[in-house]
């Protein structure tokens, strides 16, 4: 179900720094403010197409644009790298917080991970 009211950058950071994960910091990048995790872009806003990117495969990249192209695009900007891009009124917030988890994961050292996955299932 989509959300009421549009994604902004200011809601998706909001979005993305309440999940409380560790290592993840406030940055710039090209000028523009963007979220890293483990010192690796993690999210970010496209200024020019008014839209915020996620981290994806080529192989899912390709799904959603074809299963749900009103909310998933990409521009030839991006054709080239494991992004896409998401119509901020459409996106499914429970979408975007599986994406930020799964690339959160992805983007972490396997020794930090499985240390912290022991904390978690300790607390």
């Amino acid at each position: 179900m989509p959300q009421v009211e549009p994604f902004t950058w200011e809601s998706l950071r909001a979005l993305a720094l309440s999940l409380n994960l560790p290592n993840v910091e406030d940055a710039v990048s090209w000028g523009q403010p963007n979220l890293k995790a483990h010192g690796k872009m993690w999210v970010w806003w496209s200024s020019s197409e008014h839209a915020p990117v996620f981290k994806t495969t080529f192989e899912e990249r390709e799904f959603l644009v074809e299963v749900d192209p009103e909310t998933f695009f990409f521009t030839p900007h991006y054709k080239s790298w494991p992004l896409i891009l998401a119509r901020p009124d459409m996106v499914d917030p429970e979408w975007v917080v599986a994406n930020l988890k799964r690339v959160w994961r992805e983007q972490a050292k396997k020794t930090f991970l499985k240390k912290w996955d022991l904390e978690q299932a300790g607390a």
